[in-house]
């Protein structure tokens, strides 16, 4: 019975150990009240380098201008503004970020991911459809999708190829919040068809099933897009 008993206390042990590590494998808490990021420093280190306390000032956590809509003239008929740590440098280590997201009639805020956070969005006014692809689980790449009106919450997990999309005719807002204070935006099209330098037409070619010529229009057209 002692054996049994000290074999559960290990097994427990173990499993604390394993929960710890874990926890200690991402970002760690913040060690004082804040950090504001000093955005003249030269030292480069994994995040913003802490101003001095006794430069600190409220402006260093404060932004304005939420209240006004973006400018969604565009292709994409869409405008992200971002408040994250670049915006508000008192954001630095806090973990946490936000955006608003305006979209013209048929506007769309296409595939994209954030490596480092997962976003939780809610619609303020209009329609959206919005969804989102798992990994490669097996096979299959799943897609979750929903019909979000006006107060509905979507919640897009790390990491994950994700987009919002106004079907309706009039136009839609949302604001979103990312568990990062620099959750880092990949928009697939862009990056597969408008890096620099270009992704080889042979490499695209194949995983895209397409002809080169498909390939280099798109390239074209994205570093035009890019150019102007």
């Amino acid at each position: 019975m002692t054996a049994k008993i000290l074999l559960v206390i290990a097994a427990l042990f173990a499993l604390q150990l394993a929960t710890s590590r874990v926890v200690w494998a991402s970002d760690p808490s913040p060690l004082q009240d804040f950090c504001v990021a000093d955005n003249s420093s030269k030292v480069f280190v994994n995040g913003f380098v802490c101003k001095s306390m006794d430069d600190v000032k409220a402006e260093d956590f404060f932004t304005y201008g939420l209240d006004k809509p973006g400018n969604t003239i565009n292709k994409l008929g869409s405008n992200v503004r971002a408040v994250n740590v670049n915006t508000i440098p008192g954001l630095n280590t806090l973990g946490i970020s936000m955006a608003r997201i305006d979209f013209a009639p048929r506007g769309l805020n296409p595939p994209h991911t954030h490596p480092r956070a997962t976003e939780i969005l809610t619609v303020l006014e209009g329609e959206l459809y919005v969804g989102f692809v798992t990994s490669n689980i097996g096979q299959t790449n799943r897609l979750f999708t929903k019909i979000l009106k006006k107060g509905d919450v979507f919640v897009f997990p790390q990491g994950l190829v994700h987009f919002q999309f106004n079907r309706g005719h009039t136009r839609a807002t949302a604001i979103a919040a990312l568990s990062s204070q620099n959750p880092g935006t990949i928009t697939i099209a862009n990056a597969v068809f408008g890096s620099k330098p270009s992704i080889s037409d042979e490499v695209l070619t194949k995983a895209f099933q397409v002809d080169w010529k498909i390939v280099d229009r798109l390239q074209a057209q994205f570093w035009m897009d890019n150019n102007n």
